[in-house]
């Protein structure tokens, strides 16, 4: 059982805040080493050193979820698809031709993707408060990507890196709205099989950036790059976050997505001495407000009605 000891509901809110340093210590990773080795590859690196840790435990249990996974094969390879690939394929493309405060900014905007998706797919209804909540921690990210300065926003220019980040963030949305299709099979199977996807679609991007591999040299930062964001953002956040997402819904889990430029900002200024500043400060609390006047809006030791139906 992950973490003993707690009501389910608010064991579900510290695995969701968890898997917000793990992802946030993907960006700081991945920022540090971004001149020694490609973005694509580093992708397909992740996912394949996943798959091969996860191999020993998930393969025997793949067997016994074979026929479900089979037989719910639409699901699976949407999941895999779009939380897999193409998030982290988008993503990472987008990048290399966009600012990374664009590209945080756009993140901020996944939660109400998210709603979006729930709504449009699933006829989901989210609370006054929740709307109220993911609106407050957007402006705190907003406050964050400029600086304090929200007259910034007048001079945002969206050009093709922003419109890759944008796919990504509504790849993770559906995802992240599409959980409740996910086939009642044992948790590593299925994560296995949607790394499996993943490493795929990312194996192919790699071959995109054989001149640069060719180049590349594979000291030990690079070896401790891979392998963190193949255990702990790959590994580990995923399980934590789908079943987060089974106690509390999707609306609320995504909306900690929110939750990463907060621990960004921390962790770049522990381990990458960049500077914690005011407006960090008052960005950060507005998010925590957000994201606490969000989960408020659930009753304590209720199970979403969509997620119960489901199972």
């Amino acid at each position: 059982m992950i973490l003993p000891g707690l009501n389910m509901q608010v064991r579900a809110y510290a695995m969701l805040g968890v898997t917000m340093i793990f992802w946030a210590g993907n960006s700081i990773v991945g920022r540090a080493v971004r001149g020694e080795i490609p973005p694509l590859t580093l992708a397909f690196g992740r996912w394949v050193l996943a798959l091969l840790i996860l191999a020993p435990f998930a393969l025997p249990r793949l067997r016994a979820s074979a026929a479900l996974l089979r037989s719910h094969w639409r699901a699976t390879l949407l999941l895999g698809l779009a939380g897999v690939a193409a998030f982290n394929g988008f993503l990472y493309s987008g990048l290399r031709y966009t600012t990374a405060s664009n590209g945080l900014l756009l993140q901020g905007l996944i939660p109400t993707l998210v709603v979006i998706v729930s709504r449009i797919g699933f006829g989901d209804r989210v609370p006054l408060r929740q709307i109220w909540g993911i609106a407050l921690s957007t402006l705190g990210v907003i406050f964050i990507v400029f600086r304090g300065d929200l007259s910034g926003i007048l001079q945002l220019r969206l050009g093709l890196g922003d419109l890759l980040v944008l796919c990504g963030c509504c790849g993770w949305a559906v995802y992240t709205a599409c959980l409740r299709l996910r086939p009642p099979v044992d948790p590593l199977a299925f994560l296995f099989v949607t790394f499996a996807i993943g490493a795929l679609v990312m194996g192919a991007g790699a071959l995109s950036e054989a001149d640069a591999i060719a180049r590349m040299r594979w000291t030990a930062d690079v070896a401790a790059a891979v392998a963190y964001v193949a255990i702990f953002p790959s590994i580990l956040a995923y399980l934590l976050f789908n079943a987060a997402v089974a106690h509390v819904g999707a609306s609320t889990a995504g909306q900690t997505i929110s939750l990463m430029p907060l621990f960004g900002a921390i962790l770049a200024a522990l381990i990458l001495n960049e500077p914690l500043l005011g407006y960090h400060l008052i960005g950060m609390a507005m998010i925590l407000g957000g994201v606490l006047l969000s989960w408020r809006a659930i009753p304590s030791g209720r199970t979403p009605a969509i997620i119960r139906a489901d199972r």
